[in-house]
């Protein structure tokens, strides 16, 4: 795999870098494919269980598109099936989150919302700034946007290319938590281990699945869809086990948001 992506394990949980912090880890062909394949890997993988991404270096998460090697973007041979920078159509079927360090701009703002939720550390800036060069938007921003921002967020970023900070971010919905400078890999990992520790992955997996696929559904399809995702991971023993815990008296301390300023 190619150095421009760093992998790490952590237990059951996986972190992947983005590594190129002298072009504040913007996506190139060659990083593309590594992303892709990092991501295919980690899928694939039954041990790993939450997968992590950020960015190496403490200044950026993803600044976006290499727009010095555009050309490389769309010639590489994941192009169809992940979308230009590699991961945009990819589906790992796990928990996923963005640490995100840095700078959070165009493409890198995609590859964050296509994460299932977002760790910011104050420092963190958001925005569709590839605008003002007429780049637009192929790896999800226009549909990963709307879902979790709102369309007038969503077309409020996209069309003017306005740059946010980590707590506008907050205040539309796209960032979940913001952490001093510095800890976003820190609490993304403590979440992580929370979530690969829990008993009855299974059910954790299914309960997503049914999240991500309830748009476009009527409430009852979205019931009926959760129906036959989440049911059957009502027999696992892994949850008889938890409920004869909580029988038992255990009462384990669920995590809660850090104070915020």
């Amino acid at each position: 795999m190619s150095d421009k992506i760093i992998v790490e394990n952590h237990g059951r949980v996986r972190v992947l870098y983005l590594n190129r912090p002298e072009v504040r880890n913007c996506v190139d062909g060659e990083t593309a494919v590594a992303l892709a394949e990092a991501i295919e890997t980690f899928a694939a993988d039954g041990d790993a269980r939450v997968l992590i991404i950020t960015g190496s270096g403490d200044l950026a998460f993803c600044a976006g598109a290499d727009l010095k090697t555009p050309w490389s973007l769309v010639q590489h041979r994941y192009v169809d099936v992940a979308g230009p920078m590699g991961f945009a159509r990819l589906e790992p079927g796990k928990p996923t989150i963005a640490a995100v360090n840095g700078y959070c701009f165009a493409g890198g703002f995609e590859l964050a919302a296509w994460c299932d939720f977002r760790i910011a550390a104050a420092n963190a800036e958001f925005g569709c700034l590839s605008r003002r060069w007429g780049v637009p938007y192929t790896d999800g921003g226009t549909q990963r946007f709307a879902r979790i921002m709102g369309l007038g967020n969503a077309l409020y970023l996209l069309e003017t290319g306005t740059r946010i900070d980590a707590r506008r971010a907050y205040e539309m919905g796209f960032v979940q938590e913001i952490v001093p400078a510095g800890q976003a890999l820190t609490r993304a990992l403590e979440l992580a281990d929370t979530i690969a520790a829990y008993p009855n992955f299974g059910g954790i997996c299914a309960d997503r699945q049914a999240s991500l696929a309830t748009f476009g559904l009527s409430l009852d399809e979205g019931l009926l869809l959760e129906a036959r995702l989440v049911r059957p991971s009502l027999v696992s023993e892994e949850l008889a086990s938890g409920l004869d815990r909580f029988a038992a008296g255990a009462r384990d301390v669920s995590p809660r948001p850090p104070e915020m300023e």
